[in-house]
């Protein structure tokens, strides 16, 4: 073995302390890279090999009913590929052990099994026989939440007659990969929302539908103007009752998915970036700070007769040494927290197979960026060391000019102790290397903030949805609008303490040539039930005329208080209306549109119409309340509040749970590793001077404080600056997460900056403890010998 390739093991197990933590630091830059980034890589694939293999469709439509005989007349319409005419009905259903009410989705489907749009992947059981009407399919989801298996029997309201449903299957479909049951919901809700498939012939003739249909879906040739179809087929639909078609991107699993896979993209991209940015710039410094306590070594090897690339190939190797090592614990550590992350997924995206799949050029380009800033750093501080003549490299450095401290020109010296003075001197005598250090534990303590940011976001949006907008205890949906006599209908309801009525319509607003599917709704003005807040979290009551958006809506439409929309109503006589922008309104989760229940009924030109209604309930009576609701046809949907938080918690909060926590850990990781690389370089570069004071009569404990001293004191500069940087990373944070879904308010809370305070204090402390052992055994002779 060469002479130097000795020097170089026996440094690195003399310096493993550090080595390792450095290796930490890139560890942690290239984990949190390929983590997220092969997460986003396998949603996104996961999701274009689904839609193609099981034929979703590109132009969803709901209608009344119609014919079958139109069918041939929508093939015929330019750019269509293949059409396919459905029943589909929502049902109540009765599961046995369960008080709550649910709500199940029957969709028709051909009595024999044959290739078909939205196609089925059947995980278990078989497909329905033609001569078995009571015969279903069941969404995998629905089932894992009831433990509902093959053979099992659930009851369901089917047109007003009470009918049991044999499950002899479950299945997926690309069109609930994101099961929710309408536009005013957000998240899926397994517990009370189910997909199944039913025999064409069964469902048809259950609902009166036999030679018709009220649910059509098409594909498209490549290169066709959807636009246009769509366009044609609201004019066949029209007289039937169409609620308007809409493509691909506006059905509602496709768009939660796309946009989770781009809110995906956006956090694999800005918060890895973060960290791997920081990653090397703390390598950066740290080797360079490393090598440049070589300085006499590098002049006794070009003094042996070394020249400077050897001795440049030397520490490049020392360098490259330690970033292989955290390279290979962060690509280890980045698979499995990918693998970890994109199974998250499974617990609200269906997926017959979610593949992870990761790609040797994310793992390649995050060794790159850390390898070359250690190259870098590592390449100045030899530079700078082999430009000197060995004679003068062996001397160690001159002496630094000291001059009186900034305290101590203001008179205040007699405040400090001569330890004390000595530390403000060592301090200002190497500003850039002093402000270096700081910023360096400043980004490790705004990691910390980061961390904790997204618990706090996720509280402050429950507490601001579900406690102050929604504060209802139940809500419930009808099969269609209800006369107004309905309202006293339902005070009358066991259980209910308050009700407050809404009217929902699906609309497309417009605004130039920006358009936008959502279901306007109305609210009674003064409702307490169902509120509307602004940022301050005040009431917003609703004007008496004018629609009033959530700024996310208006932001996508471009509009603000004062513009004009086009509201095309989608139900009923299909009006088309013109209503102001009267307000805006501040809401976390979804985007909304409202209206004054009574002005939305006048736009409609009807009575005092309704939806459904919010309902305060005496929870001692809730389980009459369920029982009644669950044999009411005339009611399709019913939801509670503390299962929206469930649901809240359950998705959003546990897509981002792990990610959460590996962030947090990372952070952790890398403020130990900067603390103490800090020390115990800081140790290496004064070891000359800190025994001199030894020999002249300084106590351990006194020359430890000297040490220690000056890391204290960039470490409390250091805190502030933290919290400022880690603020800043958090907006951030909140510019990036502002989705329609859910947008990431900017709070960071106390605890949150308490937690970063005493993980960096923590890590500070043990630091101090591990470099005092080492101070306490350092060799004062052999540091003491010069080279002259």
């Amino acid at each position: 073995m060469k002479a130097l390739d000795q020097k170089l093991l026996r440094d690195l197990w003399h310096m493993r302390g550090q080595m390792i933590a450095i290796a930490l630091v890139v560890a942690c830059g290239i984990a949190s890279f390929v983590s997220m980034l092969s997460a986003y890589e396998s949603l996104k694939l996961s999701q274009a090999n689904y839609y193609e293999q099981y034929r979703f469709a590109q132009v969803f439509a709901q209608l009344k009913r119609a014919p079958e005989s139109l069918k041939p007349q929508i093939e015929s319409i330019p750019g269509v590929v293949q059409v396919q005419t459905r029943v589909v009905a929502d049902v109540s259903l009765d599961i046995a052990g369960r008080g709550e009410p649910a709500t199940g989705r029957l969709i028709s489907i051909p009595e024999r099994q044959m290739p078909m749009l939205n196609d089925l992947f059947i995980r278990r059981g078989r497909y329905i026989q033609p001569d078995r009407d009571d015969e279903v399919l069941i969404g995998e989801n629905f089932a894992k939440a009831h433990r509902l298996d093959l053979g099992d029997t659930i009851g369901a309201v089917i047109n007003g007659r009470w009918q049991k449903l044999r499950i002899v299957g479950i299945a997926l479909s690309p069109e609930y990969v994101y099961a929710i049951q309408g536009t005013g919901d957000i998240f899926p809700d397994n517990q009370r929302f189910g997909v199944f498939w039913m025999g064409r012939d069964a469902l048809g003739t259950a609902f009166d539908m036999d030679g018709a249909f009220n649910d059509v879906t098409l594909t498209l040739m490549r290169g066709a103007i959807e636009a246009d179809v769509i366009f044609r087929l609201d004019q066949f639909l029209e007289r039937y009752g169409g609620f308007g078609a809409y493509g691909r991107k506006d059905q509602l699993s496709n768009r939660f998915l796309s946009e989770e896979i781009t809110q995906l993209q956006g956090t694999a991209t800005i918060v890895p970036s973060i960290f791997l940015g920081i990653a090397a710039f703390l390598l950066h410094i740290l080797l360079s700070r490393l090598i440049a306590t070589q300085r006499d070594q590098i002049a006794v090897l070009k003094a042996f007769g070394y020249n400077n690339l050897s001795i440049g190939w030397h520490y490049l190797k020392f360098v490259l040494a330690i970033v292989f090592i955290g390279a290979a614990l962060g690509t280890a550590l980045g698979l499995w927290f990918g693998v970890a992350v994109t199974h998250n997924y499974t617990r609200f995206f269906s997926f017959p197979v979610l593949r992870y799949e990761f790609g040797i050029a994310q793992v390649m380009g995050a060794i790159f960026i850390s390898g070359g800033a250690a190259v870098i750093g590592a390449f100045m501080s030899v530079q700078k060391a082999v430009s000197l003549p060995p004679a003068e490299a062996m001397r160690p450095e001159p002496p630094a000019h000291f001059r009186p401290t900034i305290i101590e020109r203001m008179g205040f010296q007699d405040l400090l102790s001569p330890v004390g003075r000595m530390i403000l001197r060592n301090l200002e005598r190497k500003p850039v290397q002093a402000f270096l250090s700081t910023l360096g534990i400043a980004l490790a303590v705004a990691m910390l903030v980061v961390g904790r940011y997204f618990s706090d976001a996720m509280q402050h949006m429950i507490d601001v949805q579900f406690r102050n907008v929604q504060r209802e205890d139940v809500t419930i949906v009808f099969n269609e609008p209800r006369p107004s006599r309905v309202r006293y209908e339902v005070n009358h309801l066991p259980g209910v303490l308050q009700a407050e009525p809404f009217r929902a319509v699906p609309a497309r607003l417009r605004f130039e040539h920006r358009t936008y599917r959502i279901a306007l709704t109305g609210l009674e003005p003064t409702g307490e039930l169902r509120r509307l807040v602004d940022k301050t979290l005040h009431t917003v009551y609703l004007p008496p005329d004018g629609v009033v958006l959530t700024t996310k809506l208006a932001e996508i439409l471009e509009v603000k208080p004062g513009d004009v929309l086009t509201v095309e109503v989608l139900e009923g006589a299909r009006p088309t209306r013109s209503v102001a922008v009267a307000g805006l309104v501040d809401e976390l989760i979804g985007v909304a549109a409202y209206m004054d229940i009574h002005a939305l009924n006048r736009l409609m030109r009807e009575g005092g119409t309704v939806s459904g209604a919010y309902l305060a309930a005496d929870s001692l009576q809730i389980d009459k309340l369920y029982a009644l609701l669950k044999r009411t046809p005339a009611v399709t949907g019913v939801s509670v509040r503390t299962t929206a938080i469930a649901r809240f918690q359950e998705t959003i909060a546990g897509s981002l749970s792990i990610f959460t926590t590996v962030l947090v850990i990372f952070a952790c990781i890398i403020a130990f590793g900067v603390v103490y690389n800090a020390a115990r370089i800081a140790l290496s570069e004064r070891s000359r001077e800190l025994a001199t004071l030894r020999v002249i009569g300084f106590t351990q404990a006194e020359v430890a404080v000297i040490l220690l001293g000056e890391q204290a004191v960039l470490t409390m500069a250091a805190i502030p600056l933290g919290f400022a940087i880690g603020f800043g990373f958090c907006a951030l944070m909140s510019f990036a997460y502002n989705s329609e879904l859910y947008r990431f308010p900017l709070i960071v809370t106390r605890a949150t900056f308490a937690f970063a305070f005493v993980v960096v204090a923590i890590a500070a402390i043990v630091s101090g403890l591990i470099v005092r052992r080492q101070l306490t055994h350092l060799d004062l002779i052999a540091v003491l010998k010069t080279t002259e």
